[in-house]
């Protein structure tokens, strides 16, 4: 499961760097929603913060990869104000997903009445 969210913690992170220059502000912010989709599925799926921080992590790493460039000048990012939004963005969603409070598996099952 962690690895799974290692993988797609990746995937978002390449796909919001490439999706949040485009219709600034919309590409920003569907960026940032799939990237907190990606970070809370993972604390909802997997049931602990192990659960946001494996794919929050990875997503840090692709982040990173894509804005060191290579020696050519090729790069993904270019010190837009949209790129720095979208780190500083994507790094708040991990803390935030990863501070919520889980439900713990019995209390989710129960009604009003516990039953």
């Amino acid at each position: 499961m962690l690895a799974a969210l290692l993988v797609l913690g990746a995937l978002a992170g390449a796909a919001g760097s490439l999706v949040q220059a485009l219709w600034f502000p919309g590409g920003l912010l569907l960026a940032l929603a799939g990237t907190g989709a990606v970070f809370y599925g993972g604390l909802r799926a997997y049931g602990a913060q192990a659960g946001v921080l494996a794919p929050g992590a990875s997503w840090l790493v692709a982040v990173i990869l894509l804005s060191l460039g290579r020696p050519e000048g090729d790069g993904v990012f270019f010190g837009s104000l949209s790129e720095l939004l979208y780190v500083i963005g994507g790094l708040v969603a991990v803390v935030i997903c990863a501070t919520l409070a889980r439900v713990p598996p019995a209390e989710r099952r129960g009604g009003p009445l516990g039953g």
